[in-house]
């Protein structure tokens, strides 16, 4: 199973969505510009709270972990 850890290589801000990506298997890009449409649809504030948060909640990938 996998978890959920903020992506220490494949980061433009704090992580959440690189790591979202590794989670998932999916290219880091896609997730970006889900985050990106999501932010329009939204309103900016609500996406950067979200972000934010979860960069809080998120841990870390433990070292020496692939």
């Amino acid at each position: 199973m996998k978890k959920l850890y903020l992506s220490k290589t494949d980061r433009k801000l704090l992580g959440v969505c690189g790591g979202i990506a590794e989670m998932l298997g999916v290219d880091s890009t896609i997730v970006r510009l889900i985050a990106v449409f999501l932010c329009l649809i939204t309103g900016v504030l609500p996406l950067v709270i979200t972000y934010l948060v979860a960069a809080m909640i998120i841990p870390s990938k433990p070292e020496g972990q692939p």
